[in-house]
């Protein structure tokens, strides 16, 4: 049967994040979610996500693709490629790589990165197509609803617990907190966050964060230890980021947070808490295994290099 490859409309939305759902599980998507970030992609990203359609009209696969405009290094883009698991094998992986390979090329990429489920079919598949393994990442999984969580425990002097919601006014200190702890992620892209007019509609805005659930330690009024909470209003939870000031590390804050943010999703009715992790962040990976977090799945960063 003929597969094609064109760009998503508005009505693809459902569909586009059924796809993702369906190849990784462990991802949070939303139809609202993909409406989202289509309408507000920074320029200098230029994404360009793509649907494969069969020739009856079903979208089997998809692709997420830009320039890492974050980057401190210019010329890097990013292709991910999920296709539905019931129609792999039907070359819609290759046409829609193919399509986001030559918009990026365009666009003055020279690395291309992907992400790719560690299962051998996958890896063999990016391998035949230039793509070299580099740094991986576990998708963590808790049931929330039987999970024995640590009782909460009250904050070291000097330090208050509040939630993102208590900056609704100004959310600038947490993008300032944002900035501080992504920078030292472990990652080969890296991302400098600058741009706080766009943080603040993309991040702080987006549909998936849960300001009430998001958890923030406080000393003198500033920020200094956080855990984002995404939600998709199905009973899902998930850990976007968990970072603590340089200054402040090695206090228990990251635990502590983390942990207000569990019991508080709990009591919200969450079910399942999902988050992920990169495979070299022993400091993390350790909090959520204290936490009873299992590996569910383990996927592999690839690069290609042009020229």
């Amino acid at each position: 049967m003929t597969v094609i490859v064109r760009d998503v409309k508005a009505e693809d939305a459902g569909d586009f994040a059924r796809v993702r759902r369906t190849a990784v599980p462990c991802l949070l998507a939303s139809a609202e979610q993909c409406v989202f970030d289509w309408a507000h992609a920074h320029p200098e990203s230029h994404r360009r996500p793509l649907v494969a359609v069969t020739g009856d009209g079903e979208v089997i696969g998809t692709a997420e693709t830009g320039i890492a405009h974050e980057a401190p290094e210019p010329g890097l883009g990013f292709v991910n490629i999920y296709v539905d698991p019931a129609h792999q094998g039907r070359g819609a992986g290759t046409l829609l790589l193919r399509a986001a390979e030559e918009h990026l090329a365009a666009r003055g990429a020279r690395s291309l990165f992907s992400w790719v489920l560690d299962a051998p079919e996958n890896t063999a598949w990016a391998a035949r197509r230039g793509y070299s393994p580099s740094r991986s990442a576990y998708f963590l999984r808790l049931d929330l609803a039987s999970a024995v969580l640590p009782p909460l425990q009250e904050p070291p002097a000097g330090v208050e617990l509040l939630t993102a919601e208590d900056f609704a006014e100004d959310p600038r200190p947490l993008f300032t907190l944002d900035a501080v702890t992504t920078a030292d992620e472990p990652s080969d892209v890296g991302a400098e966050l600058a741009d706080y007019a766009h943080w603040r509609e993309t991040t702080w805005e987006h549909p998936l964060f849960d300001r009430a659930l998001t958890t923030v330690a406080v000393v003198d009024g500033v920020p200094v230890a956080f855990s984002a909470a995404q939600t998709d209003g199905t009973g899902r939870y998930g850990t976007g980021m968990t970072g603590t000031a340089p200054a402040f590390r090695g206090r228990g804050l990251a635990k502590l947070v983390k942990n207000a943010s569990l019991h508080r999703a709990r009591a919200a009715g969450c079910t399942e808490a999902l988050t992920g992790n990169d495979t070299e962040n022993g400091p993390m990976l350790a909090i959520n295994k204290w936490f009873g977090y299992e590996v569910a799945a383990r996927e592999v960063r690839h690069v290609r290099t042009f020229g």
